[in-house]
């Protein structure tokens, strides 16, 4: 690991016993929503909304304490990414319907996986959380 927590192996291998890394390289089995060369979006085995999802780097890094400038277009895409596959979920189109998009950083944050991530989450309300 390297001084910014970000594990320096190569994107796609696993990150020691990181659960995330193991599904980016499909050591762990996921329902896949999206994938590309640097990212992976899958349902959560646990959802709280009708459409809840999740939006990973297949590079380990951490959580968002550990991003740096050379993240700003990888967390970019994570970002434009999100409302794009919201609606091909089932979402329904802003402003009347819409999503949520979380990221829990460290401990107090709620963070319980230690591979950054974006939750998406929508659908008719109520939900189970959030």
């Amino acid at each position: 690991m390297n001084s910014t927590g970000s594990h320096t192996h190569a994107p796609g291998t696993a990150a020691d016993n990181c659960l995330f890394c193991k599904i980016a390289i499909g050591k762990i089995p996921s329902r896949k929503v999206y994938e590309d060369g640097e990212l992976l979006a899958f349902h959560d085995i646990s959802p709280w909304a009708p459409v809840h999802f999740l939006i990973i780097p297949k590079a380990h890094i951490a959580s968002m304490a550990q991003l740096g400038p050379e993240h700003q277009s990888l967390l970019g895409r994570m970002m434009l990414l999100a409302p794009r596959l919201a609606l091909e979920q089932g979402c329904r189109p802003y402003p009347d319907g819409g999503y949520r998009i979380v990221t829990n950083t460290g401990a107090e944050g709620g963070q319980e996986v230690h591979h950054l991530h974006i939750h998406v989450m929508g659908g008719p309300r109520p939900w189970l959380r959030g």
